[in-house]
């Protein structure tokens, strides 16, 4: 903000007055030259073609590559029509002629089907170039007509998924009152101005003189801002959410997209591999790599797609750790490293190979082998601790990870007992939501160097903020972090907790989107109508109503603020549009229940059940809504469910016992009763509970005993001690 002050506007307001006095007449200011388009979208005219007459090299570097190639029309690519119309018979061919596009060159090629309201759909018929044949990009999984996952619903629709990382200036222009698209773009595959940005009128023109006019405006120059350019990058080549539509060459990346972290087991293994589909740039950014400044322009050619330096005779690695090593962007110098010698594998040899080891490959998408870029060590003891690969095995595969292990820790001794192994275990705790994982997770917090693997402690401790001492004050700490990750992890920790609003509001002038709408989202209930708070998170909120996700995130907001019955509204269609999504049923209970529609909110948190049989919580959940409706059996159904699946869940015994006593079956009430205070023995009310039903039982000596083990753990429980007293 700017803050005048009185000396400068007096000073100021003096000089313009002695002008108009010497000023015979106004004169109207030349006409400034019109300023172009400000977005890649507005830019309809710059295409890649627009480009090659100054810059034919790069052009033709360019032209046959993965970005050139992302998207296409069929009738211009070379024999597309004919391989379409090869289309397998069980796909149904008439589906292959309305195919008027392709999605992605090298290693396949994947149909996009037109459909109605603007929509097209990435078919699960696949085809591979290479080997000229077709195959189901799901593999062995089928995935059924009405699944949010099956290639004709939103889950494979390119409008949403796709075409923002597969077009040039996309819109996606999405009408949520009609739910169709009126989807645009300036071209087809990834060009020039979708990585440089739009150039303004005059840029490459040249003089009367025939000399080379000085651009009108210079776009992203991305050999000139390394750091910036790869966050041009990184939006396409992560797994993200978006936090706006508008992202132009050379913002910040922070301002537009939340990142995953390595937070969800299905998403990354515990050590930081990707497990999932993750496109690499999380992997850079919890790099040892990554924090010491290298980027995706030390490595890869930007217009040909190629590595910059030869991988098989690991020269691109040597590029920083031949001896004395680089010096990297914080003055640190990489380790130089002999890969004879630290491989232990012959010269030209795939082990010698600097890439097979710390970047091994998983194939996506059946047919395409993505390297991970997280620069991890091979560790076989994690393999055999959590179920972690790693780069040994996966080569010898006759091997025993056993036989892995003696020799990593032969050749590498305490070197193996690294950073990553205690990272690995305490995630791998955290995610299995062990009580004892937050005491690792703060100690490494204490420790770590890198904001992205701080920024994962810091979720994964959310679960813990009020159990575990430490959690509330760590987070509060983070909230003045240097990293907008770690204040936007912070402030999700803090958010559930009342007490700690507080803290959070200066953040909702944080100089970075992604900590001001998580702040906003927090406080969203306080936030006034029309404020720039508000109108910031509702944009946000009215980004992916076309997804089952973002109705249940426009819901949970319309709950919070109270707004029930339109936060139904919601729910009802997330549900309808992703029939098989735990977390959206979930939260449907919830909104029900507050509506005081009891049962109907039971059948959601059982529906939720049913959809994570490992789980024991909606199964609880749907015991408690169930008895609150007064559907005594299937409370009591529900309750044994939480129980089969978590058999030392003491609030489902604690629950069970009530019921069974409420239906007067007072000897399986008691015994659910026992179980629950050895669970929990230091929960006073299971004892106490247990000796109101004891008493029931006319047996008064062990009444007596259940209400002072009560009074022991809790010696201010007043329902034991009346009931002493008694």
């Amino acid at each position: 903000m700017v803050r005048w002050c009185g000396r400068l506007v007096g000073g100021y307001l003096a000089v313009w007055l002695a002008v108009l006095l010497i000023t015979p007449a106004c004169r109207r200011a030349p006409p400034s030259a019109p300023a172009g388009p400000r977005t890649v979208a507005q830019a309809t005219a710059q295409t890649s073609a627009s480009c090659q007459a100054c810059h034919a090299e790069i052009h033709r570097a360019w032209a046959s590559t993965d970005h050139a190639l992302a998207n296409r029309l069929t009738t211009a690519m070379p024999g597309g029509p004919a391989i379409l119309g090869t289309f397998p018979q069980d796909a149904r061919r008439d589906e292959a002629v309305r195919a008027a596009m392709i999605l992605g060159h090298a290693p396949v090629w994947q149909p996009l089907i037109a459909q109605e309201g603007g929509r097209w759909q990435a078919h699960e018929q696949t085809y591979d170039p290479a080997k000229k044949e077709w195959f189901n990009v799901f593999g062995q999984e089928v995935r059924h007509a009405g699944e949010w996952g099956h290639w004709s619903g939103r889950g494979m629709n390119w409008n949403s998924m796709c075409a923002h990382c597969h077009m040039t200036g996309y819109q996606k222009n999405y009408d949520a009152t009609n739910d169709r698209f009126h989807s645009t773009w300036v071209e087809q595959g990834i060009g020039c101005i979708q990585c440089h940005g739009p150039t303004k009128p005059g840029h490459g023109t040249t003089s009367a003189a025939g000399a080379a006019a000085k651009p009108a405006a210079t776009p992203l120059s991305i050999a000139a801002d390394r750091q910036r350019a790869m966050q041009t990058c990184a939006p396409c080549h992560a797994r993200n959410e978006q936090l706006t539509l508008d992202f132009q060459p050379g913002d910040a990346y922070h301002d537009h997209y939340r990142i995953t972290l390595p937070v969800d087991r299905g998403v990354f293994y515990p050590d930081g591999q990707q497990r999932d589909e993750d496109f690499n740039w999380t992997s850079v950014l919890t790099s040892r790599m990554g924090h010491a400044g290298v980027t995706c322009l030390d490595c890869h050619d930007p217009h040909t797609n190629r590595t910059i330096l030869p991988t098989s005779n690991n020269a691109l690695c040597l590029q920083c750790h031949a001896s004395p090593g680089r010096v990297m962007a914080g003055g640190a110098r990489a380790v130089p490293i002999d890969p004879l010698g630290h491989s232990r594998h012959s010269e030209g040899s795939v082990g010698n190979q600097c890439v097979s080891c710390h970047m091994p490959t998983t194939t996506y998408m059946q047919r395409s082998p993505r390297h991970d870029h997280g620069w991890l060590k091979p560790d076989p003891l994690l393999t055999q601790e959590l179920g972690i690969p790693n780069a040994c095995s996966t080569c010898h595969s006759d091997k025993p990870v056993a036989w892995a292990i003696e020799k990593t820790d032969t050749w590498y001794g305490a070197k193996m007992d690294s950073l990553q192994r205690r990272r690995a275990r305490a995630i791998a705790a955290a995610q299995a939501t062990q009580p004892e994982a937050a005491a690792p997770l703060l100690s490494l917090l204490s420790i770590e160097e890198i904001p992205a693997w701080r920024a994962t402690y810091l979720q994964l401790l959310a679960p813990y903020a009020e159990s575990a001492p430490g959690v509330l004050s760590a987070a509060q700490a983070a909230l003045s972090a240097k990293d907008p990750l770690e204040r936007s992890a912070a402030v999700r920790v803090l958010g559930p907790h009342a007490p700690s609003l507080p803290l959070l509001r200066p953040l909702l002038k944080d100089p970075v989107r992604l900590v001001r709408l998580d702040a906003a989202w927090a406080l969203s209930r306080e936030l006034a109508a029309g404020s720039p708070e508000r109108i910031e998170l509702d944009k946000y909120l009215a980004l992916s109503l076309d997804q089952p996700a973002g109705r249940l995130r426009l819901g949970q907001d319309l709950a919070n603020r109270g707004q029930l019955a339109e936060a139904e509204k919601e729910m009802k269609t997330a549900s309808a549009w992703d029939p098989n999504s735990p977390g959206i049923f979930d939260a449907y209970g919830y909104v029900l229940s507050a509506i005081g529609r009891s049962a109907e909110a039971a059948a959601k948190f059982y529906r939720a059940a049913s959809l994570q049989p490992m789980e024991a919580e909606p199964a609880f959940r749907a015991g408690l809504a169930y008895a609150e409706a007064g559907l005594l059996a299937e409370a009591e159904t529900s309750f044994r469910l939480a129980l089969q699946r978590n058999a030392r869940y003491d609030r489902a015994w604690y629950n069970l016992g009530l019921l069974l006593a409420q239906k007067e079956r007072l000897p399986e009430a008691a015994e659910a009763l026992r179980q629950a205070e050895a669970s929990a023995p230091r929960v006073a009310d299971y004892p106490f509970a247990l000796a109101t039903v004891q008493l029931r039982q006319n047996d008064r000596a062990a009444a007596e005993g259940s209400a002072r083990r009560a009074l022991a753990s809790d010696p201010n429980h007043r329902g034991a001690r009346q009931f002493l007293g008694r």
